[in-house]
């Protein structure tokens, strides 16, 4: 029951983050016109919102992980199990997914649509493995010292800042690259282009567990097992 309980968190928590991430990109293309940079402050200011308000809301639940990267980084550094992190997997990619097109339906677009959007370069490739890797290392760090109040506005603020600072405007999440290939908005990503986002989070989060390790040790008297 209380797996069920965390699972379906997930879900509901990964649906509102689709609707946050793809609603805010229509919103702010249709709002501010042919400025692309107010578009762009708009999508990461109520992303950075809603980051903050599902992770204070689901934490308590089920961890407000949203991410699968998230949760098999938490397997790996010993926070978490096997059997949860596979149970997340598909509630976060079905909720993400129902969200983007939850978001379609909101603003009056085809509910279902592939996006023509391609981001596939390497300097998308490279942003998404450091805007993954920093991510999670940000989420561990104040994990493993005890911080779990600082999480939500901080890893809203850095996902604020990311988004303005990396060309692929911060994915760092497999189950938004597959959310995002069903809207052909401003935020969405070409199937085509999946492949090498997925792929470049992967190696983000490879990276961030070893730098977790190495930063962050269990055996350090100052970290929070």
């Amino acid at each position: 029951m209380r797996l069920l309980r965390e699972v379906l968190a997930e879900f509901i928590g990964t649906l509102l983050l689709g609707v946050v991430v793809v609603g805010a990109g229509i919103a702010g293309g249709r709002l501010t016109g042919s400025v692309p940079a107010v578009a762009l402050l708009v999508s990461a200011a109520v992303s950075a919102a809603g980051i903050y308000f599902l992770i204070n809301l689901f934490a308590p639940v089920s961890g407000a992980h949203f991410n699968p990267l998230v949760s098999f980084a938490d397997v790996a550094l010993g926070h978490n199990s096997w059997r949860r992190a596979f149970a997340y997997l598909p509630a976060q990619v079905a909720g993400c997914s129902s969200g983007a097109l939850l978001a379609n339906f909101l603003f009056g677009l085809p509910i279902f649509e592939i996006s023509r959007q391609s981001r596939a370069s390497g300097p998308h490739f490279f942003s998404e493995v450091l805007a993954t890797a920093v991510l999670l290392v940000v989420v561990f760090g104040l994990l493993r010292n005890g911080n779990h109040s600082r999480i939500a506005a901080t890893v809203s603020a850095y996902i604020f800042a990311t988004i303005w600072f990396s060309s692929s405007t911060c994915f760092a999440n497999p189950a938004i690259d597959i959310a995002r290939m069903l809207s052909n908005s401003p935020t969405g990503i070409a199937p085509s282009s999946v492949p090498s986002f997925v792929a470049a989070q992967i190696i983000g989060a490879v990276m961030a567990i070893g730098a977790v390790r190495y930063f962050f040790p269990l055996d350090d008297p100052n970290i929070t097992k």
